[in-house]
């Protein structure tokens, strides 16, 4: 994969879209709780309820906000083991290194997948119950895809932090 890690032939995506202090201010806000009203989270910001309103629906129409979930500890739906798994494809063709980053996105399993540049090709975080739910992963997802050169896993014995809040 040296070839596309060189040529930069994946993009970052950015944004144009500039955020006063105002939006940073409800950014951080919904980041700590998004379940709030509008007049609570207007009332911490400094703002009114009707303007947080159109700021918050402005900043998902242009993607700002991804998402609005909710974090679960991944223990409560039995996934006690979290693997940091390293993966060096073999070809650097377009449509293989498309076809692996697929496969990943469709596997439950999977919770991160990034595309990253050093010796491997690709970093995943993959949640599942035990070492043999492990193992069925690495058989049917890593094992029988044609572009897996070779990976490497690491088992997590502590997560000592986990914090999806973009500081901002």
């Amino acid at each position: 994969m040296t070839y596309l890690r060189h040529q930069f032939a994946f993009r970052m995506e950015e944004s144009d879209m500039e955020l006063d202090e105002l939006d940073k201010r409800i950014l951080r806000a919904l980041q700590i709780d998004n379940k709030r009203s509008f007049a609570e989270i207007a009332e911490e910001v400094g703002s009114s309820a009707a303007s947080c309103l159109r700021r918050i629906k402005r900043l998902r129409d242009e993607k700002a906000i991804i998402a609005d979930i909710c974090l679960i500890d991944p223990k409560v739906a039995g996934r006690r083991l979290s693997v940091i798994v390293t993966v060096e494809l073999d070809r650097e063709r377009l449509d293989l290194v498309d076809e692996f980053k697929r496969a990943m996105r469709a596997a439950p399993e999977v919770t991160q997948c990034y595309m990253v540049t050093g010796t491997a090709d690709f970093v995943l975080v993959v949640s599942v119950e035990d070492v043999e739910a492990f193992d069925i992963f690495v058989k049917t997802k890593l094992y029988t895809n044609r572009n897996v050169r070779k990976f490497n896993s690491m088992i997590a014995l502590d997560r000592v932090k986990f914090e999806p809040r973009i500081a901002i």
